[in-house]
């Protein structure tokens, strides 16, 4: 199906289950050691399924935890929907089943750290996340790859959201602004009175425009027409297409 290797199934306890949203919970699982050590980039992936059973469907599941070896916990951001309360709703203790890590992640080191494929260093990051794919781009962060800050590096993430009550994470908004992102919300169903940006993150990048497009890289995760719009608008400024970078 060219989602990689075939899982290698193990046993992963949930820890917690938490709302994180009014869309999304968060899933945090303990895995082994093993299974940590393969985490290396932001953006990889698990395959994660109910029972052992060869019917069980699973589901794929980047990583919202930032990688870290020393620690045996993965934490997931799951959009709920009708299928999936098998996680959403798993109790703590509860077993699941975890395949290992999977997928190349966010090529970062490759892409925006080259000096030898392009002429000039990254040194301006957008990013852009719809939902729940927000998960990566908070690994992404949290995980000091993007260098957000140093050397006059830039960052700037558009955070798309049908309305407030499904901004994940925004108790991290302000950690990732003091990491040198600057965080910007557009919600595309805004409530009456409602102050912030509103529409959606490729009509945001429009709005705003690439200040520098041969200096900058980007990073996004969301739904296909999203992805689409935002690569298109992205090359169309002279970002280079190789420095637009996604997780799967």
């Amino acid at each position: 199906m060219g989602w990689g290797p075939d899982p290698v199934w193990e046993g992963a306890t949930v820890l917690s289950n938490e709302a994180a949203s009014k869309s999304c919970v968060a899933v945090t699982l303990e895995i082994s050691a093993e299974t940590s050590a393969g985490f290396l980039v932001p953006g990889q992936y698990c395959q994660v399924k109910a029972s052992q059973d060869e019917d069980a469907k699973p589901s794929f599941l980047a990583v919202a935890s930032p990688p870290n070896a020393a620690s045996t916990e993965f934490e997931f951001l799951i959009k709920k929907n009708e299928n999936n309360g098998w996680i959403t709703e798993a109790a703590p203790g509860t077993v699941l089943q975890c395949s290992q890590i999977m997928g190349g992640g966010f090529p970062i080191t490759d892409e925006l750290e080259s000096t030898t494929k392009y002429d000039f260093p990254t040194q301006n990051i957008l990013m852009f996340a719809a939902g729940s794919g927000i998960a990566p781009i908070r690994s992404a962060i949290e995980s000091g790859q993007l260098k957000a800050g140093e050397g006059g590096r830039t960052a700037r993430l558009y955070y798309g959201v049908r309305s407030t009550d499904d901004v994940a994470y925004i108790e991290k908004f302000a950690k990732w602004e003091s990491f040198g992102v600057e965080v910007v919300p557009i919600v595309s169903q805004p409530a009456e009175g409602y102050q912030g940006r509103s529409g959606y993150v490729q009509t945001a990048l429009e709005e705003d425009g690439v200040a520098i497009p041969r200096n900058s890289g980007a990073l996004m995760c969301g739904m296909k027409g999203m992805a689409e719009a935002v690569k298109a608008n992205l090359v169309k400024a002279g970002v280079f297409e190789g420095r637009i970078l996604t997780n799967f």
